[in-house]
């Protein structure tokens, strides 16, 4: 039986589309074997997030999925809501999701899969390596500003990835406690940050391609983008001051624990895995 899913969805002032997107959700959810929960963190919303999320949550039957609502005061960043709710998820495998959708909720077997599967303790969705995968495109000077962003980060911080920012990502939780909770940045870096702590630590990672398409109002903004860039040269600081080391070791350590059992059941009896070859992907 597969395991039961968490999901994250950080919302920012997003009345007018969450009741939508958490409908898709639980939907999606009462569908799946293992089933799961969402859980919407409200990042200080000005409007009436918290509680059309929480109208929408009890208005939809129970089968498979259940949602709840936790409320971050004042406005932090989508950084520190995502921290927030994947330290609330109460199942060992956790993604988050933007609240527009723009990675169609079907995608989600791409993110989870591979970590059911024990081949992966990070999965991050890509818009980067299949661009035949995207729909409708973001403009032009905003896919131009993400390319050279890409490019700095992979000069700042050593990672190899194509796309850092798809707010996409699903987390073995048992490994990736401790990286969530090592984590410092509240806003546009912090994608990278998490990224960068897991690397430093050995995780085993992968970036996928997913279908993708650009949702008109958004929060990022000429201003956000730039906030990115600073964080970049925050995460170096962070690093060369050894505020991640206690993180980097404590999620080392959990990984040599769940290595153990994972070679004492393999010992034992075959493990088998319904994750295809093609979702198995390649290690980093």
């Amino acid at each position: 039986m597969p395991s039961a899913l968490s999901i994250i969805i950080p919302a920012y002032n997003e009345s007018a589309r969450i009741a939508k997107t958490l409908r898709e959700v639980l939907s999606y959810l009462d569908e799946q074997p293992g089933g799961g929960e969402i859980i919407v963190v409200d990042d200080g919303s000005k409007d009436d997030t918290a509680a059309v999320s929480e109208e929408t949550i009890a208005a939809h039957p129970r089968r498979r999925s259940e949602g709840r609502v936790i409320r971050v005061e004042p406005n932090k960043g989508k950084g520190g809501a995502v921290r927030a709710g994947l330290l609330e998820a109460r199942n060992n495998v956790a993604a988050f999701f933007d609240a527009d959708l723009s990675m169609p909720v079907t995608e989600t077997p791409k993110l989870v899969e591979p970590i059911r599967s024990g081949q992966y303790d990070i999965v991050f969705g890509s818009r980067a390596l299949d661009r035949k995968l995207i729909g409708t495109h973001q403009p032009w000077a905003r896919e131009q500003s993400g390319r050279v962003f890409n490019r700095l980060m992979r000069l700042a911080t050593g990672l190899p990835f194509k796309d850092t920012q798809c707010g996409f990502k699903a987390f073995r939780m048992d490994v990736c406690r401790a990286v969530v909770e090592g984590a410092l940045i509240d806003r546009f870096g912090f994608d990278v940050e998490l990224l960068f702590i897991a690397h430093r630590a050995g995780l085993r990672m992968l970036e996928y391609p997913v279908r993708w398409n650009d949702v008109a109002g958004g929060s990022v903004s000429f201003k956000t983008g730039l906030q990115g860039f600073a964080e970049l040269r925050e995460v170096k600081r962070n690093a060369s001051r050894g505020l991640y080391d206690e993180a980097v070791k404590r999620a080392r350590a959990a990984a040599a624990r769940v290595k153990d059992r994972r070679q004492i059941t393999e010992d034992g009896d075959a493990i088998e895995s319904d994750v295809s070859p093609e979702l198995a992907g390649q290690r980093i």
